[in-house]
């Protein structure tokens, strides 16, 4: 055992303290969005049951995350992971304090995820023609206007928008 703490110890008294340079640059707040319960899930290649999903993000609402991105209202024809959407947003435990933003790439979608209770909405976009249109089938420049159709939509309603 004490062979195996030399390499720590060592390790450890190489490290040097941050200068205050460094310090000083760094954000005084950083916010994390966990967001495998939306992106994770839908990238599994079978249905995640509706039980599970909420479950899993009960438990990481006890974990002292702060923002956790549920879920993802998308058209079930592209995503099939992400059919219940609604279901999911009704079922999860909501804890004070914790924000459950919800991916919404259309007004369609932030329209059904404002009707099954989303308090905050998440659009993103991407630089690549291609991804665009494999993700959410559309161009860039229309990708845009969809989302100032959502912007606008939030605004309207007072919802808040991440993206």
């Amino acid at each position: 055992m004490v062979v195996a703490r030399r390499p720590l110890q060592r390790l450890v008294a190489s490290l040097r303290p941050l200068s205050s340079a460094a310090t000083s640059v760094l954000p005084k707040h950083v916010k994390i969005v966990e967001v495998g319960p939306r992106d994770g899930l839908q990238n599994e290649k079978s249905i995640v049951p509706t039980q599970v999903k909420i479950d899993l993000i009960d438990m990481l609402s006890e974990t002292g995350l702060s923002v956790i991105e549920a879920t993802s209202f998308v058209s079930p024809k592209w995503v099939p992971q992400m059919a219940d959407h609604a279901e999911v947003m009704q079922g999860i435990r909501k804890v004070p304090g914790i924000s459950y933003p919800v991916l919404t790439p259309n007004l369609k979608g932030f329209q059904a995820a404002v009707a099954a209770g989303a308090k905050e909405v998440s659009i993103f976009g991407a630089a690549s023609e291609l991804f665009t249109r494999k993700n959410i089938n559309c161009s860039i420049e229309e990708s845009l206007q969809r989302f100032s159709d959502v912007l606008d939509a939030a605004k309207a309603a007072g919802i808040p928008v991440r993206g």
